[in-house]
């Protein structure tokens, strides 16, 4: 887990509270692109050199500040300037000009502490990457996910997880971030979801021992379906190498129909069309806090939600039509 240090010796990153990390953040980045699906544009052509002389400076200026340790990171490790500077730019270009993503239902994002609950797929996990950008720049929410074990084991891609914003699927981590009003994503799929065969996409796999749910009971906090369409078709499973996957410590050596085959440029993901749809917040007022330590009562929530987010994903294969037009 990455050490984030404090200023108080003027070295190395500041760290701060998680209000003022979504206050940083807004104001680094929100302005182009402010909860509308539009996109803010320059009064200035493609090729203004004024833009291009602030962009350089900017780069600097970045540069400069990250040499010199003046920056701030979260308890966490969540680093809004670098989130909203590396990150989130590369994972746009993405979102808007190759998935080409359509949102719906983003009215139904409550403003303070909540579950957001997802299907996972696509073989390599972007789908977790196209929803922090539709949060961000469409509900003006830092989602905060949960991410497995593997993630945080692999020590640059772990400190790197951190650095957006997220952390390990763990109920401390997680209760802490409800607790301040975050809003906190899980897979409840796991790798199951991920890795499952073309054969078997948008069929939502089994949701675990509804872990997500005594966390959302213990918090007092609504659960969020969401439906993410589009991530099955990226890199489409055929097959599995199961000797190769355990060689190299991974859940899984998929075979597409583009990789081993095409080598590297195997990982180039296919450019199917993207929908991501938040359903209604399922309130959970009837129940206290103890009921997340009833089996029965977790279960039947359980089941519920994945329903829900079932339905969901029918809902937006219909609307979508054809995966890639």
């Amino acid at each position: 887990m990455m050490n984030a240090h404090r200023k108080d010796d003027d070295e190395g990153a500041q760290v701060i509270d998680l209000d003022s990390a979504r206050q940083d953040d807004d104001d680094a980045s929100r302005h182009p692109h402010n909860g509308h699906s539009h996109h803010g544009h320059s009064h200035h052509g493609p090729f203004d050199p004024g833009q291009i002389e602030r962009g350089i400076a900017s780069g600097l200026a970045f540069l400069r500040r990250r040499l010199a340790g003046d920056y701030e990171v979260d308890e966490f490790g969540f680093d809004p300037e670098f989130n909203s500077t590396v990150f989130l730019p590369m994972a746009r270009a993405l979102y808007e000009h190759w998935f080409r993503v359509e949102l719906s239902g983003v009215d139904n994002i409550p403003d303070g502490g909540a579950l957001l609950v997802a299907n996972h797929s696509g073989t390599i996990p972007l789908d977790a990457l196209m929803l922090t950008v539709a949060l961000h720049d469409h509900a003006d929410r830092q989602i905060r996910l949960l991410g497995a074990d593997l993630v945080y084991q692999i020590p640059l891609l772990g400190h790197l997880s951190r650095k957006a914003g997220h952390t390990l699927a763990c109920k401390s981590d997680a209760a802490r971030l409800l607790s301040k009003g975050e809003l906190v994503g899980v897979f409840p799929e796991g790798y199951k979801g991920v890795g499952k065969p073309f054969a078997d996409r948008y069929r939502l796999q089994r949701f675990g021992r509804g872990g997500f749910v005594g966390t959302a009971l213990r918090a007092g906090v609504p659960i969020v379906p969401c439906a993410i369409v589009g991530a099955e078709e990226i890199y489409p499973k055929l097959a599995d190498v199961p000797a190769l996957a355990r060689l190299l410590g991974l859940p899984y050596f998929p075979v597409t129909p583009t990789f081993p085959l095409l080598g590297p440029a195997g990982l180039v993901p296919l450019p199917s069309k993207w929908m991501i749809q938040f359903g209604e917040p399922m309130t959970l007022d009837e129940h206290d806090a103890d009921a997340a330590d009833d089996p029965m009562t977790v279960f039947d929530i359980t089941d519920h939600v994945r329903e829900n987010v079932q339905q969901l994903l029918y809902d937006a294969l219909l609307r979508r039509g054809p995966a890639f037009l």
